[in-house]
């Protein structure tokens, strides 16, 4: 006996389902939450911030490492955030407490890993006072090259409506600002993770140029 066909999906199917796609998928999620996220444009800023100085104090590899997955873990939890946020509201067309307070407890899940990443970088600092009170030279270079850096990624992720040209601007003046301080890093890893949000920051300006354009149904 033939079993019934299946009803149609309400979904509309994904563009392709192979390696590529997944990742490009996944690429889309993490811009998603980019434009749509204002905590997620802050840790992302403060991730630059932790690149520049990563990049400009010689510090150990345990204290590198350390450094990174911070960042990383905080963005992941971010992203797992903004998932459940759109998962509660999907099952939740209107107000519950329930749904209020999942929401409230993923976002101190975020808010804890934010603090604790802050006393973890403090307490590198403090540990390597020795090589910040020597490093005055890569100091003021970070600072000199740092600030336009992270002021030109600053305005690519800002939601507000601009002319095209000042996004093409602000990327190329963060890309010319990137490869200066690359030439004298202390670590081509943080600078690779600078460069990597860089490109992130632009990605979702462009994303959500094209999204404005779009025409609305």
């Amino acid at each position: 006996m033939n079993a019934p066909p299946r009803p149609p999906s309400s979904f509309p199917p994904r563009h392709g389902s192979g390696l590529l796609a997944s990742f490009g998928h996944a690429w889309a999620g993490l811009i998603h939450t980019v434009i749509y996220q204002r905590n997620m444009r802050i840790h992302l800023i403060a991730a630059v911030l932790v690149g520049l100085v990563g990049s400009g104090i010689a510090l150990g590899l345990a204290e590198k490492v350390t450094l990174i997955f911070c960042v990383l873990l905080i963005f992941f939890a971010e992203i797992l955030n903004s998932a459940l946020e759109h998962l509660v509201d999907l099952a939740v067309q209107q107000f519950d407490e329930k749904a209020r307070l999942a929401k409230d407890a993923a976002a101190a899940g975020v808010l804890v890993l934010a603090l604790g990443t802050v006393v973890i970088f403090a307490a590198i600092l403090v540990h390597n006072w020795d090589t910040v009170r020597t490093s005055t030279d890569a100091i003021i270079r970070q600072v000199a090259l740092g600030l336009p850096l992270t002021a030109c990624i600053l305005v690519l992720v800002l939601p507000q409506r601009r002319p095209a040209w000042v996004d093409v601007a602000a990327f190329t003046a963060g890309g010319v600002l990137m490869a200066l301080q690359a030439t004298q890093t202390a670590s081509s890893v943080f600078s690779a993770l600078t460069a990597g949000l860089l490109f992130v920051a632009g990605a979702a300006a462009y994303q959500r140029r094209r999204e404005q354009r779009a025409p609305r149904a």
